[in-house]
């Protein structure tokens, strides 16, 4: 394709626009010509039909498509069997996709999903798919064939709606359960979180409590169960005034219930077992390895410093102190483990001094007495706690690990417990990048339906990161920029795409399986 401009004495200037293969090719050679015959002429256009002047436009895109990104989140659902497990539900996986490209409302996700080029549904659609997704929308004996029955109302519970997010979210626990193949090797991590809402008042499930985000508004308590590499495996809602402590064993028994587990490993905080708690996993047969309080300064730590006068503890050291079961025990034998670490020792100590100057202060009438553990008062007299200050820094730096399995190790025990800060990034990534907190939504049943599209977007999330390494924050932020996009030249359609840097390829080389 050339374009000859033709000058005075029969002298020609020739242009070369390039070499067609195909008809294709050809229509879109021409049309480039055209616009480089037409570039900088005022020709009036006006519209008319075979007008040259509209032979110049330029090229119309009929789609554009953020493909990339859609693929690549695509393939995460289907390998984690999400798509079976919906029984190839649209409507849901348009939900958690766009999720995860752009946390919003779920009117507002309907333009995600056209911004990315796909086909979103209709806002009536989704709003009448949620009471599914809830787990509302069952009878009783499909829930109990599914692994989770309805509301108990004499619980508190409304009648159809189920606190694990009944049938729907259960079949997706089920396939994140198969994804990471459970045994009797696996480790449960277990943590709560709080999720407030912008209201006044309560309405039983959205209640006052305890806030982690130290909030007075009311507020709900969401428990995670994820396996040792932050993968969620399970989630319930519960009341907002709920304990935590009260938490961990309904999740524990839905969980082992519908997978059939003689045994596994729970993980969890010393915050959320309860003597109670402790108790009923060993009645269940489980391992355990939990945080352990310590409101005492070891024995074993006051012999080592017995023996050692005038020597700091090493850092990393470890105390192990067994706990062999008694006769009318019905437990295995624990072991506890005390870890000092100096940097923990010097954050606490800090701390402390801070607290006793406070205190001193208030003793001294410089300040008001406030909320201070070191500031006793006896009567009128007010005075510095000088045992309990003490006693704090002799356990400066320790931190105790109990557990029930046979013959442990420090590191093994010690190296699972740390495993908490993967559950920790979980609630993160659905706190910020997927937006948990349910604020368009003001019933239960809409609340739930808002868990279950944030539980499967997360797995989808976490299998990202885990297949490529990077946040899914840096891939969404990423792949959204490279679209894929479709042009009209004549009667022909051409497919065009941004050309992707090194890194993206080989990002979504991993994620669909080929290198």
């Amino acid at each position: 394709m050339q374009i000859v401009h033709s000058q005075r004495r029969g002298s020609r200037d020739i242009e070369h626009i390039g070499s067609a293969h195909t008809d294709a090719d050809l229509e879109l050679l021409k049309a480039v010509a055209r616009q480089r015959l037409a570039a900088g002429q005022g020709e009036l256009d006006l519209r008319l039909p075979g007008s040259p002047a509209n032979q110049g436009e330029a090229l119309p895109i009929t789609s554009s498509r953020m493909g990339h990104l859609l693929d690549a989140l695509g393939r995460g659902y289907d390998v984690l069997g999400f798509g079976a497990a919906t029984g190839r539900d649209e409507v849901f996986k348009a939900l958690v996709l766009a999720r995860i490209i752009e946390p919003t409302s779920k009117l507002d996700s309907l333009r995600v999903l056209a911004e990315a080029g796909m086909d979103p549904p209709s806002y009536r659609t989704v709003k009448r798919r949620l009471r599914v997704y809830a787990g509302a929308d069952q009878n009783p004996d499909d829930a109990a064939r599914d692994g989770d029955g309805p509301g108990d109302p004499a619980a508190g519970q409304p009648a159809g709606v189920d606190p694990a997010g009944g049938r729907w979210r259960a079949r997706l626990a089920r396939a994140c359960a198969e994804h990471v193949s459970l045994g009797p090797t696996t480790l449960l991590l277990y943590d709560v979180t709080t999720l407030y809402f912008e209201t006044d008042e309560g309405d039983g499930f959205r209640e006052p409590g305890f806030s982690k985000e130290r909030r007075l508004e009311p507020q709900i308590t969401v428990g995670l169960l994820t396996d040792g590499s932050g993968f969620p495996l399970m989630v319930h809602a519960f009341e907002g005034n709920r304990a935590e402590t009260t938490t961990m064993l309904p999740v524990l028994r839905a969980f082992l219930d519908a997978h059939h587990l003689p045994d596994v490993t729970v993980i969890a905080d010393a915050g959320m077992v309860s003597e109670a708690n402790k108790r009923a996993i060993e009645a269940a047969g489980l391992s355990f390895i939990l945080g352990a309080r310590v409101p005492d300064v070891p024995y074993v730590v006051t012999e080592w410093r017995d023996t050692h006068p005038d020597t700091e503890i090493p850092d990393g050291h470890v105390f192990v102190q067994p706990w062999p079961a008694g006769p009318g025990d019905k437990r295995r034998d624990h072991t506890i483990f005390y870890q000092y670490k100096t940097d923990r020792a010097r954050r606490t100590l800090r701390g402390i001094d801070q607290q006793i100057a406070k205190a001193e202060n208030a003793v001294a009438g410089k300040t008001a007495v406030k909320r201070n553990r070191y500031v006793r008062l006896t009567g009128a007299t007010k005075s510095i706690n000088r045992t309990l200050e003490a006693k704090n820094r002799a356990l400066a730096g320790i931190k105790g690990y109990i557990t029930n399995l046979p013959n442990p190790q420090p590191e093994q025990v010690i190296g699972a417990y740390s495993r908490l800060l993967q559950v920790e990034k979980s609630f993160r990534m659905s706190k910020t990048d997927l937006a948990a907190r349910p604020i368009y939504h003001h019933t239960r049943e809409s609340i739930e339906a808002h868990l279950t599209i944030v539980f499967a977007a997360l797995a989808v999330s976490r299998w990202i990161e885990h297949t490529i390494g990077w946040s899914i924050k840096r891939f969404v932020t990423t792949a959204r920029r490279y679209r894929t996009i479709q042009i009209r030249a004549g009667e022909h359609t051409i497919t065009a795409a941004d050309p992707l840097p090194d890194d993206l390829h080989a990002a979504l080389n991993a994620i669909h399986g080929t290198h």
